[in-house]
């Protein structure tokens, strides 16, 4: 891609989610996000009604009398975006690849945390981290994250979700918004996810295709992995083998949503030939 078709695409992608983040999402994102850490401000001499547990016993030793730790709300919020670009997300039958409705999802978070003044990071995995972009504010920040969003090529094809995490939790020091936007077609990332979850404000988006839910009836079809590059030939004529194929996916589709849950974490499903943004809406709003 040219610098100049890039650039036209970083600005469509700008016009497209600005606008969804300015008239749709910018109060619902800051209603559920806003307060979700208390920062210390100041002490101040004790009042009846105090709660005890905030009194600051050295202050309190050096004056002989009891002073209390005032906390307030924390204004400024760290969004960290951890997006999957693995070979499965360039896969769609719609107009979309999966990693194209990623990065518009991910735009429009990021210019939802603009609007709220925080600051946003990048975190694009494989099976290895792949790109890491420290938290900043500012408009040509959020245009540089798209522009990774949107033209970076990963070097492996593969996927390891734990991975990801592990990096996520030794980098970020303080409580952040995290949404991981994946198809999670990967194992194995319990451990990790917990320990984020318990630090971080998590959400899963999982972004799928139709096709992955269920096998159309075509026949005797070669099917390509995308990141193993494996063939397989799937007789896709046979009930039993289309009906054993939804189960197993849908299997699949329940024990993230258990996964998630169980770890206090959030989760949205979002198929590319459904509106995400009916779908981020509907879960800003049952958070507030």
């Amino acid at each position: 891609m040219d610098t100049k078709e890039l650039l036209k695409k970083v600005r469509k992608i700008e016009i497209k989610t600005r606008r969804l983040s300015d008239h749709v999402f910018g109060g619902e994102y800051h209603s559920t996000f806003k307060g979700r850490g208390m920062t210390f401000s100041e002490v101040r001499q004790y009042q009846f009604g105090d709660d005890v547990r905030a009194i600051d016993w050295n202050v309190t030793a050096r004056y002989n009398e009891p002073f209390v730790k005032v906390f307030e709300e924390e204004r400024e919020l760290t969004l960290m975006l951890v997006v999957d670009v693995s070979g499965s997300e360039f896969f769609g039958t719609t107009q979309q690849f999966k990693r194209d409705v990623l990065t518009e999802i991910a735009a429009t978070l990021s210019f939802s945390a603009l609007q709220n003044n925080d600051k946003v990071g990048l975190l694009l995995f494989s099976d290895q981290v792949e790109l890491f972009i420290p938290p900043k504010k500012g408009r040509s920040h959020i245009l540089r994250i798209i522009r990774e969003l949107l033209e970076f090529e990963p070097k492996s094809k593969a996927t390891d979700i734990a991975n990801a995490l592990s990096f996520l939790s030794g980098i970020l020091k303080k409580k952040a918004i995290v949404f991981l936007l994946s198809d999670f077609m990967d194992e194995g990332y319990d451990k990790t996810l917990r320990i984020a979850a318990k630090k971080h404000d998590l959400t899963g988006i999982r972004v799928y295709d139709k096709l992955e839910e269920e096998l159309p009836n075509l026949g005797i079809v070669p099917m390509v992995d995308s990141e193993t590059k494996q063939t397989r030939l799937i007789n896709t004529s046979s009930a039993k083998v289309r009906k054993q194929y939804a189960a197993f996916q849908n299997e699949k589709k329940e024990a993230f949503k258990q996964l998630f849950k169980l770890n206090g974490a959030g989760t949205i499903d979002c198929r590319l030939d459904e509106s995400y943004v009916k779908k981020l809406l509907g879960y800003f709003k049952a958070r507030i």
